[in-house]
């Protein structure tokens, strides 16, 4: 998967689940301590976020970043 394949993913999967919560951008962004600007560029797929602010915004949200050996699936994955 490329960096961009990557980040439109995790782009997506943050907003459904902001969306889920019912969260506006501002919200999230004020629960996780970031920018508004910095929650749109992660739901925009940005290749250039930084990571210790996108942990924030996933723990603040439920979710967390899983690092597995390339090609491996989880019981979660879909094929």
């Amino acid at each position: 998967m490329s960096p961009k394949e990557f980040t439109e993913s995790l782009g997506a999967k943050v907003r459904a689940r902001r969306a889920s919560l019912s969260l506006s951008q501002s919200d999230l962004a004020d629960l996780a301590g970031v920018s508004e600007r910095f929650v749109r560029f992660v739901e925009q797929g940005k290749t250039t976020v930084q990571l210790e602010p996108l942990l924030a915004v996933l723990g603040t949200l439920g979710l967390e970043l899983l690092v597995q050996p390339a090609g491996s699936q989880t019981a979660n994955s879909q094929p």
